[in-house]
């Protein structure tokens, strides 16, 4: 219960607030939109799906998931931002739709966090590296062993250039001067990506626990490492970057924001209703069971967080030349 205690210790208010507080008393009096910038399935849709459950509960009220994928989850993203700020429209972000693309694209609706409010920061999904199960390679270090004996030549492939996953491979190539691993990019996404490791045209693959967990139980691919400085319980055999002295880590990170410019009343009531929900107990449990790790943050300890991780991909679009 940190998170919660937190915020409403941050954001108590007076008797005399609370009386004059006529909209937060109505509000809400209509279902709500909840906006999920990918499309549906894949690993981000159902952590959107799961949240909202919650926050219909808590609000009494449907919060409706809608799919507005494109533009690499910055048209979803930009019409919540620009969505009228009475509180009915809402949506996930994540840390690359909302600190990478404003680096990579100009002329979005949003540029930081000064542009949007934060409610909470929902998941950390860190990214797995995989192989196919007749790969030669039996952990992580022979695997990295393998890289080092063969600059640019070992071949893992992604979900697209500069996705999340071509990011973090690059992430780790920029702060290594002995590691180059050779990053290709399938137009088709992480199940492209996914049949290039099994049909032998890349040695491995960096993908997320969603998504890959059905091959790893059928024996099909072997999850070597994960980018993540502890042991990633969704895959215990995966051994962590940061024991063989790696310190590139990130994660895909999930938030939820809404609009600049809501009433306090409405904005507070949301807040604490959102801390709520992440902390409810079938969240949590689809969380663990999915392959998610919960990281529940407040409004302020995101926005540090987001910042921080603009810093990172800044570092990293210019080492790849962006």
């Amino acid at each position: 219960m940190k998170i919660l205690n937190t915020i409403l210790a941050a954001g108590a208010v007076s008797l005399t607030t609370l009386a004059t507080g006529a909209v937060a008393q109505s509000y809400p009096d209509r279902d709500l939109t909840f906006v999920v910038p990918y499309n549906p399935g894949g690993s981000t849709d159902p952590i959107g799906r799961a949240f909202s459950a919650e926050l219909s509960k808590i609000l009494d009220r449907n919060v409706v998931v809608e799919n507005r994928p494109g533009g690499s989850a910055t048209i979803g993203t930009g019409d919540v931002v620009k969505s009228d700020p009475d509180g009915y429209m809402i949506g996930l972000g994540s840390n690359s739709s909302l600190a990478y693309q404003p680096l990579d694209k100009d002329n979005l609706a949003y540029a930081s966090p000064d542009d949007y409010e934060i409610l909470v920061k929902l998941v950390d999904l860190p990214a797995v590296l995989y192989v196919s199960a007749d790969a030669p390679w039996q952990t992580l270090e022979e695997f990295m062993n393998e890289v080092k004996a063969k600059p640019g030549e070992v071949r893992v492939s992604v979900s697209g250039l500069r996705t999340a996953p071509d990011l973090v491979v690059q992430y780790i190539n920029a702060n290594n001067e002995d590691i180059d691993i050779r990053t290709v990019p399938f137009s088709g996404g992480g199940g492209e990506a996914l049949t290039a490791v099994l049909s032998g045209r890349v040695e491995a693959s960096v993908g997320y626990g969603p998504s890959i967990r059905s091959y790893v139980d059928a024996g099909k691919i072997r999850a070597l490492g994960v980018f993540n400085d502890k042991v990633y319980e969704a895959f215990p055999e995966a051994t962590p970057v940061s024991e063989l002295g790696y310190k590139q880590y990130l994660p895909a990170s999930y938030y939820v924001i809404a609009p600049n410019g809501m009433p306090d009343d409405v904005k507070r009531k949301l807040i604490e209703a959102s801390a709520q929900a992440v902390q409810a107990g079938d969240f949590v449990k689809f969380a663990e069971t999915n392959s998610y790790q919960l990281d529940p943050k407040t409004p302020e300890e995101a926005e540090q967080e987001l910042r921080e991780y603009s810093e990172i991909f800044a570092q990293i679009l210019a080492f790849i030349g962006g």
